[in-house]
């Protein structure tokens, strides 16, 4: 198994797991689960395997990821309601997740020989599809826009590093560390210590 099937099937299961906790906290049957996991779990990569014109699709090529989404589903079904809090889980399987799904796009971009730009563009969109997709759906707050927060800069930044590392001679497993570690290192400090950057304040028209 490749390094980059490692990370996609890691990104997979663990926001499969996200997607099925929101399924809980909207209280959806068991398909629902299914559905929601699973979109959560392949959103991502799908568009980035689109964009790249990478035929076929990850999960068509290989369809054990979608039953990987479907048990963790189910398994999140069952136990979902011994979690003290739901929501605070959620967020930090999230924060994994990102990590190797950003790890995964931008890796899989440079193994197909995409420029820097379309790398970090590539991380950002595998890492950040799925989860907002989820968030749509589930009519909640997408954790992508919550305000206060980082999520779409953890991802950039994370992205950045693959494609830096990789132009400085780095191998695809440190250049996939690099990003990991850099993605969930900033995403963790936005949700432990708030970090954030400055938001738009409106004020009013001159006169």
């Amino acid at each position: 198994m490749t390094l980059f099937a490692i990370l996609d099937y890691s990104s997979v299961l663990v926001f499969a797991a996200t997607g099925a906790l929101v399924a809980s906290r909207a209280q959806l049957d068991i398909i629902g689960f299914v559905f929601l996991a699973s979109l959560t779990a392949v959103g991502g990569g799908t568009f980035r395997d689109v964009l790249l014109d990478r035929n076929p699709v990850f999960w068509i090529a290989d369809p054990t990821y979608l039953f990987v989404a479907a048990a963790t589903a189910v398994i999140v079904f069952f136990t979902a309601h011994m979690l003290e809090s739901r929501y605070t889980v959620l967020e930090w399987l999230d924060a994994a997740a990102l990590s190797f799904a950003v790890a995964a796009g931008s890796g899989i971009a440079v193994a197909v020989d995409a420029p820097a730009t379309i790398v970090v563009v590539m991380g950002v969109i595998t890492g950040c599809m799925g989860g907002l997709a989820r968030d749509v759906v589930a009519n909640e707050v997408p954790l992508v826009l919550k305000q206060g927060q980082l999520y779409v800069t953890c991802a950039f930044v994370g992205a950045l590093g693959t494609s830096v590392s990789t132009q400085l001679g780095a191998s695809a497993l440190i250049a996939a560390l690099v990003c990991g570690a850099s993605t969930f290192v900033l995403r963790a400090g936005s949700i432990r210590f708030g970090w954030s950057l400055p938001v738009y304040k409106s004020r009013p028209p001159r006169q």
